[in-house]
């Protein structure tokens, strides 16, 4: 077990920085500060973040942390944590770690005994989910589906089911397709697509999966997909469904039910008339 307190603890620390997923009025004042007092920056792409401090008068190193270097890169921070080094990590926008790199650093200087501190601010999932009209709680985050057509279907039929209010991040040359297959599985639920979240063109479409089809191709930026859960229940397979007839009738036979009895509940299970299962046992 471990009990980390944020405000209370010696040694360095990894900050996860909240960075504006649009509009730059949500830099908060604490998440400015953060950045302007750590010994290095963490950022998902150095060219957007460097924008980014010019804007806020921040001067503090930047480091490149990405999909594609998080295993060196990672155990590079680390190292650096252990010389004393505070460091913050930021993606392009919004929160660190969610659809973003971010996860392995995080687990790796906790494992190393560092404080991991959490400095909030904008998040895309969340803004378009409490907007959205559908139920906000409980959620389901799922991020982005497969882009590989079959893996997205599977992905969906394994959602089918679930009850609560999903999320999904989708890009505008991939949203069509999605809905469709969104149509197909999860049948023509309400759904929300939040586009350009904070930004001028800021836009919710609310409507079901075929209404929203009607306008996708006319979508353009980064969207979230709010659906709504299902309201049919998955059929549970039957606990007698590898049993045929007669193998059925001599379980309950075997828990001590009367040859009748027995095909009396099996016919009923089964939803078949007595007297075919009563053949079936007894002559066939």
């Amino acid at each position: 077990m471990e009990i980390q307190k944020s405000f209370k603890q010696d040694g360095a620390c990894l900050y996860l920085v909240a960075t504006p997923i649009g509009n730059l009025g949500d830099m908060t004042p604490r998440c400015i500060e953060i950045l302007k007092s750590v010994d290095l920056i963490a950022a998902e792409d150095t060219r957007h973040t460097k924008k980014l401090c010019h804007v806020f008068e921040i001067t503090t190193p930047l480091t490149s942390y990405h999909e594609h270097n998080k295993g060196s890169k990672g155990e590079h921070l680390i190292t650096l944590l252990a010389e004393g080094k505070n460091i913050a990590l930021v993606s392009d926008a919004g929160l660190p770690c969610i659809s973003d790199p971010g996860y392995e650093v995080v687990a790796a200087a906790i494992e190393a005994g560092y404080a991991v501190v959490p400095i909030p601010g904008a998040n895309a999932a969340l803004s378009a989910l409490i907007a959205s009209g559908l139920v906000p709680q409980p959620f389901l985050f799922y991020g982005f589906l497969n882009r590989i057509k079959s893996k997205k279907k599977k992905e969906l039929e394994d959602l089918k089911y679930q009850p609560f209010t999903t999320i999904y991040y989708e890009s505008p040359h991939r949203v069509k397709e999605t809905l469709e297959t969104m149509l197909t599985i999860l049948g023509n639920r309400r759904i929300v697509i939040a586009r350009e979240l904070t930004k001028q063109y800021e836009e919710f479409i609310r409507g079901t999966v075929e209404e929203v089809l009607a306008v996708v191709d006319e979508l353009r930026g980064e969207m979230v997909i709010i659906v709504e859960g299902a309201v049919e229940k998955k059929e549970e397979a039957a606990w007698w469904q590898d049993f045929d007839i007669i193998a059925h009738v001599d379980y309950y036979v075997k828990q001590g039910f009367s040859t009748n009895e027995s095909i009396k509940r099996v016919a009923k299970e089964r939803k078949l008339a007595k007297n075919e299962v009563y053949r079936l046992y007894h002559i066939d």
